[in-house]
């Protein structure tokens, strides 16, 4: 009898065991699936990392290249992907020319992005546009190198400004 009793015991105390939840462990440890897997789906990061966040444009262009057109596809993708997010996509321009040029230089660029999104599906209402024209560059400098990654549109989820630009 006794043989059997501590047997039980012996069970349930197996069976305490195995119920610990190893989940709280990892994630005190900050190695959670999460951080393992990369970033958040749907995140600004996600569309950064896994599709690209900006086209370029040629000087004093605002059409897009076969380049452009690719990059806005796997973003069309993406969007289609995470319905409920929404995006800014801000046209840039080189630092020559007129600030007033230039404003509507960069606007052109990003109504050119944003109608290409629309074309592939997606929403209209799901994207804002801004202009910063030459008030916002990405790469300082005054040569072609810098220019040339200055003349863009870049795409962000909403409430997340990559220029750092008011």
């Amino acid at each position: 009898m006794k043989i059997k009793a501590l047997g039980a015991l012996a069970g349930l105390a197996l069976l305490a065991a195995c119920s610990s939840n190893p989940t709280s462990t990892a994630s005190n440890t900050g190695t959670g699936a999460e951080t393992a897997t990369g970033p958040a789906p749907g995140s600004e990061q996600d569309l950064v990392a896994n599709v690209g966040d900006r086209v370029f444009y040629a000087f004093n262009k605002s059409t897009l290249s076969s380049d452009a057109d690719a990059t806005l596809g796997k973003q069309a993708a993406w969007l289609a992907k995470y319905p409920s997010v929404n995006v800014l996509i801000a046209g840039n321009a080189d630092d020559r020319g007129t600030e007033t040029y230039n404003l509507a230089l960069g606007q052109r660029r990003a109504n050119a992005a944003r109608d290409y999104l629309v074309a592939q599906g997606v929403a209209a209402s799901r994207i804002q546009t801004i202009s910063y024209g030459k008030d916002c560059p990405v790469a300082p400098g005054n040569d072609e190198s810098a220019w040339a990654q200055n003349r863009n549109a870049i795409t962000s989820v909403q409430g997340f400004n990559p220029q750092n630009c008011k």
